[in-house]
């Protein structure tokens, strides 16, 4: 039986998606290839609502492609100096060079939405934009440049949903602001805003393509195949390099270890912690089931003296005198 979203849509298979996302992050890295050689510039834009998947996404698109051939930009606020100047100028330097592909996480849309809804610009401003986007995309197109709009689709439910999972979650809960707060309490202001941008910026050009984002896992399939689907890159068989055979040490003698500052291998104390404190978890669940306790142990469950950094940084020593120094 699949697991469902918030919104009951059923998520896809985890085993099933992880082995379709690595034949098409396997392509990703072949059309870069072909990006590269070619001198073709790419621009795909990431939009949607907040927490409607965009920034997963985006991952799983850069994810094994060359950092300096593909990247992401994720713009912050605008400073004051840049409130003064033309509302595309701070993309512009973001834009890509020949065999570059530049993955914008949000971008000059932020004017037709949450500056429109939160009153971040005026009316003039707000109208200005919508006339003038199609003219600076349609500029970008007959330069060469290759440009993909995605606006990531997601539902009211699904979208509180993720936000209280993030609100849980210590290594996700900084995605959180008081402005995603407003993404719940002002969601058919943004819809209007969302339809007005797509009446006048859908256009033949430069089209608006929406990805259903109930499953991110689903979502993050279709734009990465539609991605593809839309650039006409060819297979390339570049040259294969031959890695030579190492040549014989002729006299070089290595510094004194004791000449250099290492770092602590904290690692083997946690590998040398981990059988010990399986063992003593085991005799403490034993012991709690014998005398009816709840197996917590004598300062109950989850309390930890100390950082931990102490019995690791020993083990560490203790792994160091009887494996050797490493090389």
């Amino acid at each position: 039986m699949a697991k469902l979203t918030a919104s009951g849509t059923p998520r896809m298979d985890k085993a099933l998606y992880e082995a379709e996302l690595a034949k098409l992050q396997t392509e990703l890295v072949t059309m870069l290839e072909w990006v590269r050689a070619t001198g073709t510039r790419v621009v795909c834009l990431f939009e949607g609502r907040d927490a409607a998947g965009k920034g997963s996404a985006i991952k799983r698109v850069a994810e094994y492609l060359n950092p300096r051939s593909a990247r992401i930009v994720a713009l912050p606020a605008p400073s004051d100096r840049e409130k003064t100047q033309w509302y595309f100028q701070r993309y512009v330097p973001h834009l890509p060079a020949a065999g570059e592909v530049v993955l914008l996480d949000r971008s000059w849309y932020n004017r037709a939405g949450v500056e429109r809804v939160m009153g971040f610009c005026s009316d003039e401003q707000y109208w200005r934009f919508l006339r003038q986007a199609p003219v600076f995309e349609q500029m970008l197109i007959d330069d060469g440049i290759l440009l993909r709009k995605y606006w990531f689709s997601v539902s009211d439910v699904e979208q509180e949903a993720r936000f209280r999972s993030r609100a849980e979650d210590p290594m996700r809960r900084w995605k959180l602001s008081p402005m995603d707060m407003q993404s719940i309490t002002r969601w058919e202001d943004y819809s209007r805003a969302k339809d007005v941008m797509m009446q006048f910026t859908d256009t033949e050009f430069a089209p608006w393509y929406v990805v259903e984002s109930e499953d991110k896992k689903a979502s993050r399939l279709n734009v990465i195949a539609h991605l593809l689907s839309s650039i006409p890159y060819e297979q390339l068989n570049p040259p294969t390099v031959e890695i030579p055979h190492r040549p014989p040490a002729v006299g070089y003698t290595r510094p004194p270890r004791e000449s250099q500052r290492y770092v602590p291998d904290y690692a083997a104390g946690v590998t040398l912690a981990a059988p010990a404190k399986k063992a003593k978890s085991g005799k403490s669940d034993k012991a709690g089931s014998s005398d009816g306790g709840s197996g917590k142990g004598k300062h109950g469950r989850g309390q930890v003296h100390g950082n931990g950094h102490g019995e690791h940084a020993a083990t560490a020593e203790a792994l160091a005198a009887d494996n050797g120094a490493p090389s």
